[in-house]
């Protein structure tokens, strides 16, 4: 599970520094704002590369995932960008985990023999 959702992660990186760079182009926002909130959210989505496998690290990617599709009030494209993204870490969680139980299996499997 951890590749999986590490990938997205990663993914969701980038994509939050380019929403920064368009979300810069509005004139409500200043500059040292947005480049604040997408800092918070970039370093978020590093951080939870290493504690996607924690019992709480699926459910604060679920809570990156909801402020990344709530980020289309300021950057309209994001909501189509942030329902793919969450779709991906849905996948990323559901088939990660089917990996992790199939791996655990095998290996079950393999010690028996």
């Amino acid at each position: 599970m951890r590749t999986l959702c590490s990938s997205t992660l990663i993914g969701e990186f980038f994509i939050i520094g380019f929403a920064g760079l368009v979300a810069m182009k509005d004139p409500d926002l200043t500059t040292s704002t947005v480049w604040t909130v997408c800092g918070i959210a970039m370093f978020l989505s590093i951080l939870l590369c290493g504690a996607v496998t924690r019992p709480a690290g699926v459910a604060l990617g679920w809570a990156l995932q909801i402020a990344l599709v709530a980020s289309g009030f300021f950057v309209p494209m994001m909501f189509i960008i942030g329902v793919l993204f969450a779709g991906l870490w849905w996948a990323s969680v559901h088939y990660g985990r089917k990996v992790d139980e199939a791996k655990a299996r095998f290996a079950a499997q393999a010690g028996a023999s």
